[in-house]
């Protein structure tokens, strides 16, 4: 019953987590707007029925019933089809109809007297300014959240402490893991190494990071080593005999090396069958940028593999295959995460606050970078249409033409309901993976 009072606690830190981060979203929108004129009747969090909405001057301010995302109403936000607010008549076809649909509901919005605070009226650059200012909000919450867990709790990095210890040894090419009567007993149980112990120093030459204990490892199979630990406070002398075993190649990455073809490199080492353990340890406040930069490159990197890796969801959804751990999850998906890292009771509460912090985080990162993709309806689709008109209007100057005005990003409404179709099928499909075959990531 505690776990799952704890999974239920998860799931309600990130949910409001999550809201938050939507209010702030909009709120980033909402400030550049109102200090640049324009008129926002409405700032909404989630969509749907109202639930509870209050007027304050010429605003709405409320929330919805559906909490996946939020909104703010200005008023002009597409501009009309000619100079001079002629409308065009709407025809009988489908997308036509789109187009006319929202040019009429655009101008609809504008009252007598507020013409001047229309939207599409504004120069360029505080459009740009407004619908940036969304996603610059996630950002800037994503980086105030990196620092608290890089500079309060700390960055995982292994320790020279050891975190576990073999029983025996195997043959490279075993990977049952399970000892037999036939495995040799492992030199470090053997000497009567434990987890939990800090190595001090090996054979006199003092161990200051746990790549120079496997290096004087590997180097010394088959020699006596002093090995001198902290134990509960006090030292201790153990000598401990590394055995000269088969072991793989890695690369910096830690990927095993291939030859051409395709087999694992191996090579003889000395080993004793010991591991790290990993501490928290606090970083400074440049290590902040760079783990936010890190973090952007990966959720790209997602997006721009979006095709395949919503293939391999499928696959894994409808076949028997696994999800892979560093594809898109849905916010089904990322509530469930939450859930399993408040409710796991083999971590410290410690590492469950860093763990809930850094899934928010990282969530504040994905609805930067996912709202800057160059499509309506998204803030990146507004932004590219106020680029394109600031670009056509340069030409004209440069070339002294008539101003050709602003974009009619009305005609875009046709992709713009293209995209909101592909982006609800996307979610669609992700909740019901992460229902059927979520992706573990605890084991």
């Amino acid at each position: 019953m505690e776990s799952v009072l704890l999974f239920i606690l998860g799931v309600a830190i990130l949910a409001v987590g999550l809201a938050v981060s939507i209010g702030l979203h909009e709120i980033g929108h909402l400030v550049p707007a109102k200090l640049f004129g324009v008129k926002v009747t409405q700032y909404m969090i989630g969509f749907g029925p109202t639930i509870w909405s209050k007027r304050k001057g010429e605003t709405e301010y409320g929330v919805k019933a559906i909490p996946f995302g939020g909104y703010i109403s200005m008023i002009g936000m597409f501009p009309p089809a000619r100079q001079g607010g002629v409308m065009r008549n709407a025809s009988t076809g489908f997308f036509n109809t789109l187009v006319q649909d929202a040019r009429t509901a655009s101008a609809s919005t504008i009252t007598d007297g507020d013409e001047h605070r229309a939207f599409y009226r504004l120069p360029v650059w505080k459009r740009v300014v407004i619908m940036f200012g969304g996603p610059f909000m996630n950002l800037l919450i994503a980086v105030v959240l990196f620092g608290v867990l890089l500079m309060g709790f700390g960055a995982a990095q292994v320790s020279t402490t050891v975190g576990s210890v073999s029983a025996c040894v195997h043959n490279v090419s075993d990977t049952s893991q399970k000892c037999t009567a036939s495995d040799p007993v492992a030199p470090g149980a053997a000497a009567g190494i434990l987890p939990g112990d800090r190595l001090v120093s090996i054979d006199g030459a003092a161990v200051t990071s746990w790549d120079r204990s496997t290096q004087l490892i590997r180097e010394s199979a088959g020699v006596p080593l002093t090995v001198v630990v902290e134990r509960d406070g006090a030292t201790k002398n153990l000598t401990v005999t590394p055995l000269l075993t088969e072991r793989n190649v890695t690369d910096e990455a830690g990927a095993v090396v291939t030859d051409a073809d395709g087999k694992a490199v191996t090579r003889q080492v000395g080993f004793v069958g010991i591991g790290p353990a990993s501490e928290l340890v606090q970083q400074p406040v440049t290590a902040v940028l760079p783990a936010v930069g890190q973090n952007i490159g990966g959720v790209v990197h997602i997006v721009v593999n979006l095709p395949q890796r919503l293939v391999d969801v499928a696959n894994a959804a409808f076949g028997p295959g696994e999800r892979d751990p560093n594809g898109p999850i849905s916010v089904v998906g990322v509530g469930r995460v939450a859930g399993e890292i408040a409710s796991i009771d083999t971590i410290p509460l410690q590492s469950k606050a860093a763990g809930l912090i850094e899934l928010l985080a990282s969530l504040n990162i994905a609805l930067f970078v996912f709202n800057l993709i160059p499509l309506m309806p998204l803030d990146g689709g507004h932004i590219a249409g106020a680029l394109w008109e600031a670009v056509r209007r340069g030409f004209a100057s440069l070339f002294r033409k008539p101003d050709p005005g602003p974009v009619d990003t009305a005609k875009l409404m046709p992709l713009t309901f293209a995209v909101v179709i592909v982006l609800g099928g996307m979610s669609a499909l992700l909740i019901y993976a992460d229902i059927v075959k979520p992706v573990n990531l605890f084991g």
